[in-house]
């Protein structure tokens, strides 16, 4: 059974990293202060998400719980492609909050190179809104952290 966890873990962390890339793309080629506003978005999507029962499945349907990972970031990616800019955002906002609660606290070593990737544009986005020190702190304790 091991080995079959460990395959669907491999599967998972190679779909992830293949959305990623274009994930990642589509963020370099927003302007600033479409950065800034992603990164909010994204915060309150990843509060959003921690206050579920089961943040990793946010964005997925309750009759389907019980799959191994949720359609978040299925729907968030497809929302990503999309030729509206604020769908499009929004779309790059849940994927990387579901993306990052399923990558969390995983045990399988294939998903922790993802999560630091995850980690790293969150701190990229949060970064792009140039905001002062007690500014961002002030932030980070109210309703749109979580």
């Amino acid at each position: 059974m091991q080995i079959v966890t460990r395959l669907i873990a491999m599967s998972r962390a190679r779909q992830l990293q293949r959305q990623f890339r274009q994930i990642e793309r589509s963020i370099s080629a927003l302007p600033v202060r479409t950065r800034a506003r992603l990164g909010v978005m994204t915060l309150r999507e990843i509060g959003h998400a921690s206050r579920c029962e089961f943040p990793h499945l946010y964005g997925t349907a309750p009759e389907q719980r019980y799959r191994p990972w949720g359609q978040g970031t299925d729907i968030g990616f497809s929302r990503a492609q999309s030729d509206n800019p604020e769908v499009a955002l929004r779309g790059i906002a849940l994927w990387l909050a579901v993306a990052y609660h399923e990558t969390k606290d995983s045990p399988h070593t294939s998903l922790q190179p993802q999560h630091r990737q995850f980690l790293r544009v969150l701190r990229e986005l949060r970064d792009a809104t140039g905001e002062q020190p007690d500014t961002m702190a002030q932030w980070m304790r109210s309703g749109a952290a979580a």
